[in-house]
């Protein structure tokens, strides 16, 4: 049995920590520390949120490529110990660093290297269309795809091979900066496994319509004939908010794809899964039905729900890959049908604790309601965290969590990881401020808002022996230990 395929074979723990969120934010030294961490404490996995290139507001959700990394995270001193880069005189700060670092390469590299560096562009077919992307994007103020001029926004061939020459060395440049990536991501992946811990990735259902992904594509998705989108997704009115939310992504075209045997999903989950032992596959429910918005519409109020591709895509896929070792994230109101879908091909769902408490015993958030087939968290990236959760809470929240669990909230949200923990999921993982025990000054992410999300950081001296301590002895009791 693979790796991948027995992640869900035994209780495991896991810990929720996007490669921003590290006290470097790349995959340099702090990578291999965290990973030390999760190994001494018996943790066996380490989720994250999406790797791909953000736009302005920061959001892992809405990405430039759905296949390439954001060059933030890779180490440059890691670079810089590179033999070819000895003559590199320039500090890691400089804008100009993966330039110079790039002409170094083509200088001082030996074949071997330069053998390397082509048989990975060759062999990611994604990556001189999204080099190209992103330079034209450059050269036009780092404006959507829509608003170049008409040859290029429309890839007409001459305009297409005409940049190309006149930018050849920025488009190598591009390449090279996804290139180190990738090398120094395997040395890091190759260490996660020598210490026994999986690598847990996010794929967001869908892309955002300024993206590589969506100008290379257009047939793919519902656009007019200047790309423009003529659908979007969100999801309808609730009880959260009157008017629904309007996320703005282009919908796809499912017809399209599915006489295309879906092809760009499978391409898309085996980029994934050359990065992850395990994927989750944000807003799931909409393969079984998604909410579709006329583009003109400002808010969700006046979409409607339009059924998806289900069964066919996942039959697809099922034949595509030996197993789907994917989780489905179905929070929210999820209907027969949706659960129906997801059981069908075993992909486990999510269960949230900070949503279980102040309603009735049949939540099925509760722990006596928990399915062992499924993840169990504390909380999410979109939560706030869970001591700052509990300080906010009503009184009658907080009286049903204390009767419910026993505990006391002197010491949250030590108790309410102990829940988790408890669980019969299979695995339970937490947001590393959940273990730092860090108010909602530190949440990653507040959904609606767009100013201050997604910047957090930890320092590794918050994380105290008594909270290692701690972590390692829940492992210990509830058979989490790696």
């Amino acid at each position: 049995m693979s790796q991948r395929a027995s992640v869900f074979d035994r209780r495991r723990s896991g810990i929720l920590l996007h490669l921003t969120s590290l006290p470097s934010g790349t995959i340099g030294t702090d990578a291999y520390r965290f990973i030390d961490f999760l190994h001494e404490c018996g943790v066996s996995i380490w989720q994250m949120l999406p790797l791909g290139p953000t736009h302005e507001d920061h959001s892992p959700y809405q990405c430039l490529s759905a296949y390439a990394v954001d060059k933030q995270f890779i180490c440059k001193q890691t670079i810089l110990a590179q033999d070819w880069a000895s003559s590199l005189n320039i500090n890691p700060d400089d804008d100009a660093f993966f330039h110079h670092a790039y002409q170094a390469f083509e200088r001082y590299a030996d074949r071997r290297q330069h053998n390397a560096f082509t048989a990975f562009c060759e062999q990611q077919t994604w990556l001189t269309d999204y080099a190209l992307f992103c330079q034209i994007r450059e050269k036009h103020e780092n404006q959507a795809w829509t608003a170049w001029p008409e040859a290029l926004r429309d890839r007409d061939d001459k305009a297409l091979n005409d940049f190309t020459t006149q930018y050849h060395q920025a488009l190598q440049q591009k390449k090279f900066e996804q290139f180190q990536f990738w090398q120094q991501w395997q040395a890091l992946k190759h260490y996660a496994d020598s210490k026994g811990v999986l690598l847990f990735g996010d794929m967001p259902i869908f892309v955002a319509h300024d993206s590589a992904d969506v100008w290379l594509n257009r047939d793919l998705f519902l656009l007019d004939e200047q790309g423009r989108t003529t659908h979007v997704a969100g999801v309808p009115p609730d009880y959260f908010s009157e008017t629904g939310q309007r996320w703005g992504n282009p919908l796809y075209d499912w017809p399209i794809h599915q006489q295309q045997g879906f092809s760009w999903w499978t391409d898309r989950l085996s980029s994934q899964l050359t990065l992850f032992d395990l994927v989750r596959i944000d807003h799931f429910r909409g393969f079984e039905a998604y909410w579709q918005i006329p583009a003109e519409c400002e808010t969700a109020i006046e979409g409607q729900w339009v059924t998806g591709p289900g069964e066919a895509l996942f039959d697809s896929l099922q034949n595509s890959f030996d197993q789907l070792p994917f989780v489905a994230e179905d929070l929210g109101v999820i209907t027969a049908e949706v659960t129906a879908l997801r059981e069908r091909y075993g992909l486990p769902g999510m269960t949230i604790l900070q949503f279980a408490f102040g309603g009735q015993s049949d939540n099925p958030y509760l722990p006596h309601r928990h399915q062992v087939d499924s993840v169990v968290y504390t909380g999410t990236h979109d939560n706030d965290t869970s001591l700052g959760w509990y300080q906010s809470a009503e009184e009658h929240v907080k009286h049903h969590f204390k009767q419910y669990s026993g505990m006391s909230d002197k010491t949250m949200p030590w108790p309410l990881i102990r829940m988790a923990w408890q669980s019969v999921a299979q695995v339970a993982v937490v947001p590393m401020q959940d273990i730092l025990a860090l108010s909602s000054a530190d949440r990653m992410n507040t959904p609606g808002t767009v100013d201050d999300n997604w910047q957090w950081r930890f320092d590794w001296p918050q994380l105290t022996n008594e909270a290692r301590q701690q972590l390692t002895e829940l492992n210990q009791l509830y058979e989490r230990y790696r």
